[in-house]
């Protein structure tokens, strides 16, 4: 198995958030220290969440400041984002980080509308933004000139400069949840990631996926690449004990979710109103937490011992994941805890799946 870090960790005031931006680099640092394979960067603006805002310009602290991890965004909120400057943007990364870049696309968040309103947009329009502006991404890699005439963007670029490491660009990925969306990415060869998809329902979207690379025509050697590559996100918590991870986990995604419905009411329009198919029982505000935080630790969460948490992934890989996304930082959590927590799974849970692989090879 393969093990990637992925950040979402949130600075509870703007007096804090130099100190946090320097601890998610050295939290970063940890992750490659402990072999993780990949860092994931989550793209928030104007509340604490994703404390850095800008993953863009974080990421080129952390290629400067890391060696072997590769840099992934879980996801690009595209229609933030003029394509043209973010395909420079990108190439850049992929010469500063020397070909370590990957990029997940969304079309951006479905719950915080005032994060479109904050950049003058409003989402109604946003995957059709997210699908042009994917195109121009693709085109340029290879287009030299690219001319490109669309509802939202009508570009002529000469070239693009420098031009990427990896050939012909950065892997672009794509967030999926429904069973459809599994079956189209592996027909087009997408790389793919998803987040708390319950172990009964992941051996299913998985075969999917496999059987959209087989309709697709991708060769052995693709195919296998992207069956490794999908990945599973889930929230890690491993404590000495499972009584305490439990408490502590419980407590930390309470703040969590207290930040969230907060900023929520507080911020995002009158005339907004999230889409029914996108509410659960983390994300409706009309649940309340007393059902909510067992639904997460549930649905989306490994936490408990160092046993336990060992016997939690191995059920994920018995279902077919081979790369597991680890969350490991929550709310308000300390530098020192999120540490702690890292390194007992860096250090005793990770080895009894990686070294398993290293023998078999």
């Amino acid at each position: 198995m393969k093990f990637g870090w992925l950040t979402l960790a949130l600075s509870p005031s703007p007096d804090e958030d130099a100190a946090r931006i320097e601890q998610q680099i050295a939290q970063v640092q940890e992750a490659e220290r402990l072999g993780f394979e990949d860092v994931w960067l989550t793209e928030h603006y104007f509340t604490g969440e994703s404390v850095y805002n800008d993953a863009l310009t974080f990421a080129s602290a952390l290629a400067m400041r890391t060696e072997r991890i590769r840099i992934g965004f879980a996801v690009v909120q595209m229609p933030f984002h003029h394509p043209v400057r973010l395909a420079t943007q990108l190439a850049l990364l992929d010469n500063l980080s020397r070909g370590r870049i990957d990029v997940g696309v969304g079309k951006g968040t479905v719950y915080n509308e005032y994060e479109f309103v904050g950049h003058g947009l409003r989402s109604h329009d946003s995957r059709q933004r997210m699908e042009e502006a994917t195109e121009i991404l693709n085109r340029i890699w290879t287009e030299s000139p690219l001319t490109f005439k669309g509802e939202y963007y009508n570009v002529h670029v000469p070239a693009l400069r420098p031009r990427p490491v990896q050939q012909p660009g950065p892997p672009l990925w794509r967030s999926v949840i429904s069973p459809g969306s599994f079956t189209e990415c592996g027909k087009l060869g997408i790389p793919i990631l998803t987040a708390r998809l319950p172990v009964d329902k992941i051996k299913e979207r998985w075969a999917l996926y496999e059987a959209g690379l087989d309709e697709g025509g991708h060769d052995l050697e693709t195919r296998n690449r992207l069956l490794e590559q999908s990945a599973l996100w889930r929230n890690v918590y491993v404590a000495e004990t499972d009584a305490q991870a439990e408490d502590e986990l419980s407590e930390l995604l309470l703040h969590t979710r207290e930040h969230m419905m907060h900023v929520r009411e507080a911020y995002n329009p009158d005339d907004f109103e999230i889409d029914p198919v996108m509410l659960n029982n983390w994300t409706d505000p009309a649940v309340p937490d007393s059902t909510a935080i067992p639904f997460v630790l549930e649905t989306g969460s490994l936490y408990g011992s160092v046993k336990t948490v060992t016997e939690q992934v191995a059920e994920l890989r018995d279902v077919g994941v081979r790369h597991l996304l680890c969350q490991t930082g929550f709310g308000d959590m300390s530098h020192e805890q999120n540490l702690a927590s890292m390194r007992r799974f860096g250090e005793e849970v990770m080895p009894a799946f990686t070294q398993i692989d290293a023998a078999a090879e």
